[in-house]
């Protein structure tokens, strides 16, 4: 790997992290009092429960097309928004976070090994660079809705 793709490649990590000049996506969920996980403020259409959950979907969906031809990708939009507007329990608001956290990580092993500029050979023009941007692009505008709501909500530093 020439240095200007090494340094690309970290560039991106950095990217899908979080981070840098606004906060990351741990950082907005971290100290999420559980009883607000639910909450619709003022009338908006979705709560952080919501927000947090189609993260992971639509993380998982890009992350599983990236590596996989035979991946049929959830329906647009109804299957990437969860219905409920709170966790079932404790132990589905902690898979969300897991999962999220598991598949960003398995997509930056992904981006290390691949070529990022070569066109995915079941897309129609996609590149790990570009599910790569869209990945983070994704992420980054639902966390800053999940801050918003926390301060909406009185839940945020």
């Amino acid at each position: 790997m020439d240095n200007r793709h090494e340094i690309l490649i970290n560039e991106l990590i950095k990217l899908l992290e979080g981070g840098g000049a606004h906060a990351t996506l741990k950082d907005a969920l971290d100290d999420l009092p559980a009883d607000l996980r639910g909450v619709k403020p003022h009338n908006l259409p979705y709560s952080i429960w919501q927000l947090a959950e189609h993260i992971r979907i639509a993380q998982w969906d890009m992350l599983e097309f990236s590596k996989d031809g035979s991946h049929k990708s959830p329906k647009w939009p109804d299957d990437y928004w969860p219905k409920e507007s709170s966790p079932a329990d404790e132990a589905a608001w902690d898979n969300t976070i897991k999962q999220i956290n598991d598949d960003r990580n398995e997509f930056i092993a992904l981006l290390k090994s691949n070529d990022i500029y070569e066109k995915i050979p079941h897309g129609d023009g996609q590149s790990i660079l570009r599910e790569a941007l869209q990945m983070a692009d994704h992420t980054s505008y639902h966390t800053s809705e999940i801050i918003l709501l926390r301060r909406l909500l009185g839940a945020w530093k």
